[in-house]
Parts: structure tokens; sequence; C-alpha cells
């Protein structure tokens, strides 16, 4: 079974000091293998993004770790506020770039931009901020470091070629409970631990209410199922409605195409004439 190949820990096993040694110790040696000295990090405000931010400043320092935060017309100036604050706290350079106008260039010379839906222009703006992020690791010469979770990866949860156009996942084996856990453990300031899960690409949005199911659920469900245990005794177990099981293996499945290169015609059998 194709769900098989990814390995699995007891989300409750997880030993977070030695885990945070592993990620910043990956840091650390895939840039030096690449012998690139440092990371672009787009720090959104949220967990996912200052966690990462705080473990490349572990592995290399915070002269080596740019921060960029950007905002648009929708993003609550909390989220800017937060930005601020995990910078300052990291010592860290951080800028803030506002999209609003590049967004707006956009949608002016798209004649259907008005037939777009919430997710397709939440989707335009994931790709600006991901060209914004590696206009400044290219004329720096660093890596653009990614902050997906791994219930986020495994669930597609991420734009393709927006968030999920990255040189490096540091935290992309840590379920989302597992970042809130370590985040904790590292001290993160609480109006970010506290905050709902959102990506901010359209006013109002939040993680939990686009999956239909909390992430603690969700962790709870995939760990298993994907240890190999039966859809319907982790239902039972857990106590969570098979509907709620079908939809998230449903957006695991329908998503591969999102952790895979693109497929590429093969030509093999012609070379062999």
């Amino acid at each position: 079974m194709e769900l098989l190949l990814y390995h699995q820990m007891e989300l409750d096993s997880m030993d977070m000091e030695k885990a945070k040694d592993i990620i910043v110790d990956f840091i650390g040696t895939k840039l030096g293998e690449a012998g690139i000295p440092g990371a672009v990090v787009g720090i959104s405000g949220g967990i996912d993004s200052a966690l990462v931010a705080y473990l490349a400043v572990e592995a290399l320092g915070a002269e080596n770790v740019l921060g960029i935060h950007m905002p648009e017309n929708a993003t609550p100036e909390s989220e800017v506020n937060d930005a601020k604050e995990v910078a300052e706290i990291l010592g860290i350079d951080l800028k803030v770039i506002h999209i609003s106008d590049v967004l707006g260039s956009y949608k002016s010379i798209m004649p259907d931009i008005s037939e777009a839906t919430a997710p397709v222009d939440g989707n335009l703006k994931a790709r600006i901020r991901m060209s914004v992020l590696y206009y400044y690791a290219n004329m720096l010469g660093r890596v653009v470091m990614g902050t997906g979770n791994k219930t986020e990866i495994l669930l597609g949860y991420f734009t393709k070629y927006g968030d999920g156009g990255v040189d490096l996942e540091p935290i992309g084996d840590l379920y989302k409970t597992e970042v809130r856990e370590m985040s904790r453990m590292l001290g993160l300031p609480e109006s970010i631990l506290n905050k709902a899960p959102s990506a901010g690409l359209w006013e109002g949005q939040t993680d939990e209410e686009d999956l239909g199911v909390p992430y603690e659920t969700i962790d709870r469900v995939l760990e298993p199922i994907l240890a190999g245990e039966g859809h319907e005794r982790v239902s039972a177990r857990l106590g969570v409605p098979m509907e709620d099981i079908d939809s998230l293996l449903r957006r695991l499945r329908a998503n591969m195409h999102k952790r895979t290169t693109p497929p590429i015609a093969n030509l093999d059998e012609l070379r062999e004439d």
C-alpha cells in the first residue's frame, strides 16, 4: 500500500529535545554540503514559520538568517506584530514587504480575475510570496527554508509552487501537534502558540475550518492509519466518524501530486530501437 511508505512514530513518544537537535543538525549539514552560509525564512506570524526561524538561528546563527514578512490588505496587524516579535527575540534582520500592489498588478492584467474564488486568489498570494523569498535568496546566495509540517504535507494543504516551493523542509517530519509541542519547549511567544492556525490566504480563513477536522484529531488519525491500522478500527478506537477519516484520506490521495516531481512521458522504448 502506497501510504505505508511513510515511516511513522507514535505521536506521544517523540523526544522533542532529540528531535530539535536532529533538525538543527540537518539544517547545518545540508547548507554545509552545499557551501551556502545562510537562509531566508518567510515569517508569517504563525507557529510553523516561527519555529523554523528559531531552529535556523540555532543552526546557522542570527546573522545568517533573514526573515521576510509579506502582508497584504487582508493581513491582520497582529500577524505583522508577531513576525516582528519573533525577529526581535532572535536578533535577525526582518524585511516587511507588502504584496498588495503586486497582487493588484496581476489582477489588472487578467480579465477573468473577478471570477476567481478565494482559494484561487490565495494560491496567487502564496506564489507571489515564494517569488519574493527566492529573489532575496538568489541575491544573497542563500536557501529558502520551508515552513511546512508533516500534517500539511501529507494532506497537500499547501500551494504547489507557492509555500511548497522551497529548498529545505526542516519541520516536514513533525506533525502539527508536535510542532506545537516543540514550540512550547523552545518558549515561543504565547500570542503565537495560542492563535488559530491560518495560512492567511483570505480574510477570516483558518486551517481547521478548511480541513473540517481539528489538527489534534487529524494527527491521531493519520499516524495509526499510515502505520497500517484499519480505518474502521481507528474510527472505533478514537471515536472519529468514518466520514471524517474518509475525507482526510481522499485529500491525502488527491494531493499526492504535490509531494512528487511532475510526471514525465517515458521514451525509453524508442531508444532501444
